[in-house]
């Protein structure tokens, strides 16, 4: 399955970035490169999540928490990615954590979705472990 690009804003990476869709979270979302902070793991993850990546979002969580299968929900409508603190997580690093607020639509309600997400690095690559819904 590919990025449903579809539901992007003028093409505009949906973490905020500031950048265009393909020069940010897509470039990780196509195999070209692998996020290179936690950080930018959590923002492409959150993207992932807002063009139906679920391959991505499998393939980036680690093997010890990952589940079995994944299926995301065509009419949540996530609207805004808040990074609120991170700790770790860098190029050199080996563990990171992020806090994030994710705001939504669903079924006419508004929401957020906030959490302390862990990260590993392995191999030179960011997975996500798991997380605190706070």
């Amino acid at each position: 399955m590919t990025p449903d690009t579809s539901r992007l804003r003028n093409g505009a990476c949906p973490c905020l970035s500031g950048e265009q869709y393909p020069a940010c979270c897509g470039r990780f979302h196509s195999g070209d490169a692998d996020a290179p902070t936690a950080e930018q793991l959590m923002r492409s993850r959150y993207s992932a999540f807002v063009v139906l990546d679920p391959e991505y979002l499998m393939r980036t969580w680690h093997t010890s928490t990952r589940p079995g299968s994944m299926e995301l929900d065509p009419d949540m409508q996530w609207r805004r990615l808040d990074i609120l603190g991170a700790t770790g997580g860098g190029p050199l690093d080996t563990e990171g954590t992020v806090e994030f607020a994710a705001h939504y639509r669903h079924d006419g309600q508004r929401g957020v979705q906030r959490e302390h997400s862990r990260f590993v690095r392995e191999d030179k690559r960011w997975y996500y472990v798991d997380g605190d819904v706070l």
